[in-house]
């Protein structure tokens, strides 16, 4: 039976969806994953969509995802391999009435995990192309109830001209920096020493990404990984840190300690300019001249 199109206003259940998705496929990818991301419609908020709950999984092997298809198919994915575009892992739950789509890249393949990220965050920004966007798909949902491909294709142009826009405005930095230190931590995971694991990375004005992690039993003694990141920069003889984020065991975003704060301030000649992340999930950051003194 044909897919049966539909096209519904915004529903802020998407967003519960999406998280109740991702605990069932962490549990699946485990420590090959090094982020998940929802994407698509359902993830604009005020967008209309076809209520199919788009995510997409960055990982450090392919070859792992591939090993555990009989794991996804037990939580209710079909795989579909690459199904049409190269370097991808395409998963999908509810047959014709689809529900979930899951798309995972390896974490090297900047170009479709920016082009994904890209696409998502101008849509949240810019009104007038959002509701545009909305309001052609409600059209041909219309047109095309039962035609998936007539549906595709009727958006094809409208898709392509935003995503040539979105992506020479995003900028990625935060993900690069992002996917680094989450590579790190997991790494370091690895080892039978690493029982808790902090991670950082920073980028220089020059553009170089340096990272360091603090993985010790708790016998010995714990530096920082933020510390470890800026001596990795330094033995590489660079000085100047443009951003900065911390991922803490637990997977969320922490601040530089008090000691490390001085450490920066030391070696960084406009330390008070740099860019510290506190969000990942929005962006926000902090200026380390904002915390230098807390």
């Amino acid at each position: 039976m044909p897919q049966h199109i539909t096209v519904l206003d915004y529903n802020p259940q998407w967003t519960i969806k999406y998280k109740e998705e991702k605990k069932k496929l962490l549990t699946v990818l485990k420590d090959n994953c090094l982020a998940i991301y929802h994407i698509g419609s359902t993830s604009i908020p005020q967008s209309a969509a076809k209520p199919i709950i788009d995510i997409m999984g960055v990982v450090k092997s392919l070859e792992k995802v591939d090993e555990v298809s009989d794991e996804f198919a037990r939580i209710g994915y079909e795989s579909l391999g690459e199904f049409g575009i190269a370097g991808r892992r395409y998963f999908r739950k509810g047959g014709d009435e689809r529900t979930h789509q899951v798309h995972i890249f390896n974490a090297d393949d900047w170009t479709n995990i920016v082009r994904h990220l890209a696409f998502r965050d101008y849509l949240r920004l810019h009104t007038e192309e959002r509701e545009e966007y909305s309001n052609l798909k409600k059209e041909l949902a219309q047109c095309f109830p039962y035609d998936i491909e007539g549906y595709c294709k009727g958006k094809e142009k409208f898709v392509q001209d935003i995503e040539k826009k979105a992506f020479l405005q995003y900028d990625a930095t935060w993900d690069r920096l992002y996917i680094a230190a989450r590579k790190e931590q997991y790494d370091r995971k690895a080892f039978p020493l690493a029982e808790a694991v902090d991670a950082a990375s920073l980028i220089t004005k020059s553009g170089n990404i340096y990272t360091g992690t603090s993985a010790v039993a708790k016998s010995y003694f714990r530096e920082c990984a933020e510390s470890k990141a800026v001596l990795n920069m330094i033995a590489n003889g660079d000085d100047q840190i443009a951003k900065m984020l911390i991922i803490k065991t637990d997977g969320k975003i922490g601040m530089p300690c008090k000691t490390c704060r001085k450490l920066i301030v030391q070696v960084n000649k406009y330390a008070e300019n740099i860019e510290i992340l506190s969000d990942y999930e929005t962006k926000k950051s902090v200026m380390l001249k904002e915390i230098i003194a807390e």
